[in-house]
C-alpha cells in the first residue's frame, strides 16, 4: 500500500500557477509527486509546470536527465519546460566566474523566463532540512553574520521572481523512502558524489555526524528569530540621515537600518556582507574616518555637514561612462 502524500511534512503551497523546479533527483522528483498528489485534491487550486535545465555538463547524463523529466512530466500531464544551458546564458549578460554559482544564476534565469511566458506565480524548488543544515555549515565556515546562518527562507523572492521551498521540514531519507515505497525511479547526479566540490564534502561529513544536522537546524531557527527582530526594530533611514541616527542604536540594529539602506540606494543585497555594513557603521560612527567611500552598487557615499547620502551624481557620471564604452 502506497504511503499518502501527506506523511512528508510539506509548508503549505498557495493555489495559483507555479513552475515547479525537477533535476530529474530524488528530491525533486518527490516534491512533483507530492504537489501533484495536492492538485488532483478538489480543495487545493494547483497548477503546475515542470521546468528542468540540462547543464550539459555530463555529456549524456545529462541529456538521459532531461528525457527523464520530460517522460515523468507526460505521465503525469503537466507541461514542461526543458532548456540547454548554453541556450540561456547568452540572455545572462556578465557570467559568475564560479561553475556553480553560473548554474544556479542560469536555473534562475530559466525559472524567469518560464515564469513570464506562461504567467506563473513563482517557482517551487525542493531544498529540505538536510540542504538547510549544509547551506549553515557552509556559511557559517565562511564566517557568515546572524542574517546568513538564518539559512534558505520557504518563502523568498530574488529580483522580482517568488521562490517557494516547502520541504525544508522533511528530510533527505524521508524523501527516498516516500519514492520507494511508490516504486517510482529517480536519476543519480554521479558529481554529487565527488571530492571536486566542497558542498559534497560537507554533505559526507554531515551523514557521517548526523548529530550535528539537528544542532545546524538549531542554530538557524534561532538565528531567523534574531533576524527577525533586528528587521522589526531597526530603524529605517531616509535618504539622507545623520551620523546619530545609527550612532546610538545598539550594533546589532544599526547594522540591519544601514544594510536595508545600502539595499534601498541600489547596492544588489548578495553584495552587502557584514564587512561592507561595517565600513558604513564606522563612517557614521567615526568623524576621524575618510568623509567619502566607495559601496557596491556602485554607489559613492559622502559624510558632508552632519549628513550622509548617496552621491548621485557619481552614479550618473558612472553611468554615462559605461554606456560610452559600450559604445566604442
Amino acid at each position: 500500500m502506497q504511503p499518502p502524500a501527506h506523511s512528508i511534512p510539506l509548508a503549505p503551497v498557495p493555489a495559483g500557477r507555479w513552475a515547479v523546479g525537477v533535476s530529474g533527483g530524488a528530491d525533486s522528483v518527490a516534491l512533483l509527486l507530492i504537489l501533484h498528489h495536492r492538485a488532483r485534491a478538489a480543495t487545493n487550486e494547483l497548477a503546475l509546470h515542470v521546468v528542468h535545465l540540462d547543464h550539459e555538463t555530463r555529456g549524456a547524463a545529462s541529456t538521459g536527465d532531461a528525457d527523464f523529466v520530460r517522460e515523468l512530466a507526460g505521465k503525469l500531464g503537466l507541461p514542461c519546460t526543458v532548456a540547454r544551458r548554453s541556450e540561456i546564458e547568452p540572455a545572462m549578460g556578465e557570467l559568475p566566474a564560479n561553475p556553480s554559482a553560473r548554474y544556479r544564476a542560469a536555473r534562475l534565469a530559466l525559472f524567469r523566463r518560464t515564469c513570464d511566458r506562461h504567467a506563473l506565480d513563482g517557482v517551487v524548488l525542493a531544498h529540505h532540512a538536510d540542504d538547510q543544515a549544509e547551506t549553515v555549515l557552509h556559511r557559517l565556515l565562511r564566517g557568515s553574520a546572524a542574517a546568513g546562518l538564518a539559512g534558505m527562507a520557504q518563502r523568498s523572492n530574488i529580483a522580482g521572481l517568488t521562490i517557494l521551498r516547502p520541504l525544508l521540514g522533511a528530510h533527505r531519507a524521508q524523501l527516498r523512502t516516500f519514492l520507494r515505497d511508490r516504486a517510482q525511479s529517480w536519476r543519480e547526479d554521479q558529481s554529487n558524489s565527488s571530492d571536486d566540490y566542497f558542498r559534497n564534502r560537507l554533505r559526507r561529513l554531515l551523514a557521517a555526524h548526523p548529530e550535528l544536522t539537528n544542532g545546524l537546524l538549531d542554530l538557524a531557527a534561532a538565528c531567523r528569530g534574531l533576524r527577525d527582530y533586528t528587521r522589526r526594530h531597526a530603524p529605517v533611514l531616509p535618504h539622507e540621515f545623520t551620523p546619530g541616527a545609527v550612532r546610538d542604536l545598539p550594533p546589532l540594529l544599526a547594522r540591519e537600518s544601514l544594510r536595508r539602506w545600502l539595499e534601498s540606494q541600489g547596492s544588489p543585497p548578495d553584495q552587502l556582507s557584514r564587512a561592507v555594513v561595517d565600513r558604513l557603521l564606522l563612517m557614521a560612527s567615526d568623524a576621524a574616518t575618510p568623509p567619502r567611500s566607495h559601496f557596491p552598487g556602485p554607489l559613492l557615499v559622502r559624510r558632508k555637514s552632519g549628513r550622509i547620502f548617496v552621491d548621485r551624481s557619481f552614479s550618473r557620471r558612472r553611468t554615462r561612462t559605461n554606456a560610452d564604452q559600450a559604445e566604442e
